[in-house]
């Protein structure tokens, strides 16, 4: 019997999902011939909200089955009796307490081993976010030149996330795939919030660009530390001793001093306009509820980074295709081959970057990923400079000090505080 009201439930959901997709559609059309919304400075916020009912296309029929599965202990009453149970066990199910040997969380290495690997992901986060943060610049501020001499600039958002997104996912599938791993070592529904907010965060990101130079976008995110730390608190209810706040400000505000001790005339010409200051505002807080959100689901489930990659990536591949349906950028810029390799090398850039991510917060956390990035974005910005013209002065020499110094402090503090009582003196 409740296997029969499963059944029902879930074509209900098809439905469901049809007629959003249908209500989309119309809404997306009216949008297009509407010179008025497309055309006004806040024509982002339509698109956005356009975007929501996309992603809900997927999500609203989910949470309708989830909700149902729930009301009746489905997993309660029916025993692992065929493929249906063992598909909505993994997608709803919850494994538990008890975690596989290899899916515990491992013992410490030791502090070699484990320096070791941070350098690594600090090195392959710059290098790989340095060619991303490049090129994601150059698409969404660049015209590319076309066969007949005319200039087309590009300026869809939501294609860029969504090949990003799916480079990420192959990659990571074909990996677990070959190593023969676990494909769901939790609920595959936990990893749907992160994957709402990373594509939200992406897009913003990506948007924001149209209203904003890139070392403004750079300026935003320089002060993430803070929110990533306060999004801990409310997500995993992790505690920060008091040199964590400390270091959070003064990178903050050396990043700041740094941004704001150059000569580029324009760092904040658009920054203090609504569109700029809501983007960004917007980015911040999904960015900082991802990573943390995500190293919750680390430290509860156990699951591994191409875990991570391959199930985020999956949910972000769903939202964005839905979202993106019959509204795909001009032919003629897809097969511009300049246009094609610089997408190719920027989802590759991506992919890598993503695992990375996952890595380090799986590793380290997320203040400490969140730290990482930051200090990526310095030098990010000083090679855009010098790449695209932007001017910068010596006068951001005392925030980029700042920035090094509380980084230290903090690897001081930790140490310190590591080491037994009576060791320190």
């Amino acid at each position: 019997m409740a296997s029969m009201g499963v059944w029902l439930v879930t074509f209900l959901c098809l439905v469901v999902m049809m007629l959003i997709s249908h209500v989309y559609h119309q809404l997306l059309d009216a949008y297009e011939q509407s010179a008025t919304l497309s055309d006004i400075e806040y024509s982002w916020f339509f698109r956005l909200l356009l975007n929501l009912v996309g992603y809900s296309t997927v999500l609203l029929p989910m949470f309708i089955l989830y909700k149902y599965l729930q009301k009746i202990n489905y997993f309660d009453k029916i025993s692992n009796t065929g493929y249906t149970w063992r598909v909505l066990f993994m997608c709803f199910g919850e494994p538990g307490d008890k975690l596989p040997e290899s899916a515990k969380p491992r013992k410490d290495d030791g502090a070699a081993r484990e320096g070791a690997e941070l350098a690594f992901c600090f090195t392959g986060l710059m290098a790989a976010y340095l060619v991303w943060g490049l090129l994601q610049e150059k698409i969404m501020t660049q015209n590319y030149v076309m066969s007949d001499g005319s200039l087309m600039k590009f300026n869809d958002s939501q294609f860029l996330v969504f090949v990003n997104r799916l480079t990420a996912l192959v990659v990571a599938g074909a990996r677990l795939a070959c190593s023969r791993a676990t494909l769901a070592p939790a609920p595959l529904y936990k990893f749907s919030y992160c994957s709402l907010t990373n594509v939200l965060s992406a897009w913003c990101q990506y948007e924001a660009l149209k209203y904003v130079s890139f070392p403004t976008q750079v300026l935003s995110k320089s002060c993430k530390v803070i929110p990533v730390m306060l999004m801990g608190k409310l997500v995993s209810r992790n505690k920060y001793e008091m040199y964590e706040y400390v270091v959070a400000v003064l990178i903050s505000v050396g990043m700041v001093l740094f941004m704001f001790g150059s000569r580029e005339d324009n760092i904040g010409s658009h920054v203090t306009t609504l569109s700029g200051v809501s983007l960004l505002a917007l980015y911040m807080v999904c960015d900082s509820f991802t990573s943390s959100w995500q190293g919750a689901v680390f430290s509860a489930y156990g699951v591994g980074a191409l875990h991570m990659l391959c199930a985020v990536n999956a949910f972000s591949c769903a939202l964005t295709a839905a979202a993106h349906a019959h509204h795909a950028p001009p032919l003629a810029l897809l097969h511009h081959p300049v246009f094609a390799a610089d997408c190719i090398v920027l989802s590759v850039s991506s992919a890598v970057g993503q695992l990375l991510i996952y890595r380090t917060i799986e590793r380290f956390g997320a203040v400490v990923f969140t730290i990482i990035m930051t200090l990526r974005q310095a030098v990010s910005i000083l090679l855009s400079c010098v790449v695209y013209g932007h001017h910068i002065s010596g006068g951001g020499a005392l925030g980029v000090l700042l920035v090094f110094g509380a980084v230290l402090l903090r690897l001081y503090c930790r140490q310190r505080r590591a080491r037994p009582r009576h060791d320190r003196v």
